[in-house]
């Protein structure tokens, strides 16, 4: 098995590299920036690529960029991808465009020997791996968002409370809070229903409208 590492963590890269090697792995190259990796998949042709989701020079996507740039330059190229954390956006592609050779894992996973030879050879032999912290989240979000799940559970109290035309006062005496609370919580519901500050008459209005339309959506 000939693999390449894209990885700017020279901590991590030498770290991935020697545990390869330890298992008798031939690690043909280990690179720091796309531009290396690119360069490294052209001169050696490896069986997998190991990448870092985030790389220099802006640290977004660099590395999924160059990944798939990589298996343009190698059709069936098998990519392990590595991630600090789940990048939402890319697991749900992953998936969508078919995941034949292809794996997603947290870094996090790397630190669990068994468990990550064992995906870099299930994406090698033709298979997927996905690391089960992002199935999770990934199960989790099925379901369309929408700006009202923004909210926490008592500013979605004080919105179902301005839908049934109570003032901020009424609303502090129901829920047994200051009219301070009430208010703080009014602005935040603004905030995140990107409703922008100019009427506050016009913004409790468009608060309240797309809160019945949500209930509505969901009766």
């Amino acid at each position: 098995m000939r693999i390449v590492i894209a990885e700017d963590d020279p901590l991590l890269r030498e770290g991935l590299a020697l545990l390869l090697r330890a298992e008798s792995l031939d690690v043909v190259a280990a690179t720091a920036t796309p531009d290396e990796f690119l360069t490294a998949i052209d001169a050696h042709v490896p069986d997998v690529a190991i990448v870092d989701v985030r790389m220099p020079p802006t640290h977004t996507d660099e590395g999924i960029v160059a990944a798939v740039e990589a298996r343009r330059r190698q059709p069936g190229l098998a990519v392990l991808v590595l991630s600090a954390y789940v990048e939402q956006a890319f697991a749900t592609d992953l998936l969508a465009q078919g995941s034949a050779r292809l794996g997603y894992l947290l870094k996090e996973r790397v630190g669990r020997v068994q468990e990550f030879l064992d995906a870099l050879h299930r994406v090698v032999d033709g298979g997927t791996a996905i690391d089960p912290d992002v199935v999770a989240q990934l199960l989790a979000r099925t379901r369309p968002a929408t700006p009202l799940e923004r909210l926490s559970p008592r500013e979605h109290d004080v919105l179902a409370l301005m839908a049934q035309g109570l003032g901020n006062g009424a609303i502090a005496e129901r829920l047994v809070v200051t009219d301070g609370a009430v208010h703080k919580n009014i602005r935040s519901i603004f905030a995140k229903l990107d409703l922008a500050p100019t009427d506050r008459a016009d913004r409790r209005v468009a608060a309240v409208l797309r809160y019945l339309e949500d209930a509505r959506r969901r009766g």
